[in-house]
């Protein structure tokens, strides 16, 4: 945590408060005159610029049964559509570019994470604007991502998948099922699978840049308020609409079924943001959420500040 705070304190000066009018000098085309933001105070500079935190395009994937990089407890996120061999995108690369823009089986996807709300969401690209691709803005909104589309440049809420600035200003992505497992996991179900390849970026990949993150007291750059039921801020929550179960709970439990879900745990899954390299992180075992009929349905496990924060209303599934 003290390297965390360290780069932090660097990266301060670059932390200017909500200014929409300088904004626009960096974003000519986006229309702030049409937004869903009550405040600019929630918006703040993460410390880099646009595409400072550089999305990917089109991915090369080599076959999982071939790949000598990740380790057995590295967390990947799975994507398996019907007509595509399965895919994993590993958070190693995940945590260094946040989107990917990719195609699966003819459906444009971005997969997205935010490591400072451990929100990691995969969404269908295609709107009512056309098929869109995304970036970082290098913003933040109660600590997490957001994104902008290239097409309409308008911004988007990560962990919500929601427009929040510009033209496309209201609209949602659709969310596809898609979850955070170990490596050792993906490739047992899936030998065939495939791996997405290390980019050509010169980053510390396999490195965690935000060591012991995840037992830290406070979300960096949250200015927000603590969740309920005496939970920590950064206790992971497993998001399903607008219900939160406490992975604590589900750890205990291996199973829960409740509101039509069926939520299941399983140990073998390294914690992306706690040791120095990602595959030692602690175990904090992989989540797994299906319907009444076994399929698998669209959620987050993510941290209990950012649940709150955009789910106000939201249910906290306590017991």
């Amino acid at each position: 945590m003290r390297r965390f705070l360290l780069s932090a304190a660097v990266l301060l000066p670059w932390m200017a408060q909500a200014d929409p009018a300088q904004w626009q000098r960096e974003w000519p085309e986006t229309d702030f005159n049409r937004t869903k933001i009550a405040d600019w105070g929630q918006i703040r500079s993460g410390g880099v610029p646009k595409d400072g935190i550089p999305a990917l395009d089109a991915p090369q994937f080599t076959a999982a049964a071939k790949d000598r990089r990740l380790q057995p407890r590295e967390p990947v996120i799975a994507l398996e559509i019907d007509g595509a061999r399965a895919r994993a995108y590993p958070l190693r690369y995940l945590t260094w570019h946040e989107i990917v823009n990719d195609e699966v089986a003819g459906v444009p996807v971005a997969v997205t994470y935010c490591p400072l709300c451990n929100s990691a969401m995969t969404f269908d690209r295609r709107t009512r604007a056309g098929v869109l691709s995304f970036g970082v803005t290098g913003k933040l909104r109660y600590s997490d991502m957001v994104m902008y589309d290239r097409e309409t440049q308008s911004w988007w809420q990560q962990a919500v998948g929601a427009g929040i600035v510009g033209e496309m200003s209201g609209q949602r992505l659709a969310s596809l099922p898609s979850w955070v497992e170990s490596w050792e996991e993906f490739k047992a179900r899936n030998p065939d699978g495939l791996v997405m390849a290390q980019p050509a970026y010169n980053r510390r990949y396999g490195q965690n840049p935000y060591r012991g993150y995840d037992t830290s007291d406070w979300p960096f750059l949250y200015d927000g308020t603590p969740p309920p039921h005496g939970l920590a801020p950064l206790d992971r929550v497993v998001r399903v609409g607008s219900r939160a179960w406490p992975l604590a709970r589900l750890a205990e439990a291996g199973e829960i079924r409740e509101a039509g879900a069926v939520l299941s745990w399983r140990a073998g899954q390294a914690s992306a943001l706690d040791a120095g390299a990602l595959a030692q992180g602690r175990d904090i075992g992989s989540v797994r959420v299906r319907d009444g009929a076994g399929r698998d349905v669209a959620h987050d496990v993510m941290f209990a500040f950012a649940f709150h924060a955009f789910w106000p209303d939201g249910r906290w599934m306590l017991k």
